[in-house]
């Protein structure tokens, strides 16, 4: 850790000295969700957006899109 990290949680430990057990476990446990929350956030982003990963070039994966569709409409003579 950086001089300067160190300086910021020993100056945070400074002020949470003061609290009773209940109150550091209380927080404990809401720097822990917090965290967790971060984690979720983060997953949960990378799986809504990314890019495609395939061995094919585009040209392949568009060749075998266009070559795998079926029709089957039948139009109405009138």
């Amino acid at each position: 850790m950086e001089t300067t990290d160190n300086k910021i949680l020993n100056n945070y430990l400074g002020l949470l000295s003061g609290l009773s057990a209940r109150l550091k476990l209380d927080l404990i446990e809401k720097l822990t969700q917090s965290i967790k929350a971060e984690f979720s956030r983060e997953s949960s982003l990378k799986s809504a957006f990314g890019a495609w990963q395939s061995e094919e070039s585009a040209e392949e994966l568009i060749n075998q899109i266009e070559s795998s569709r079926q029709t089957n409409r039948q139009l109405e003579e009138i």
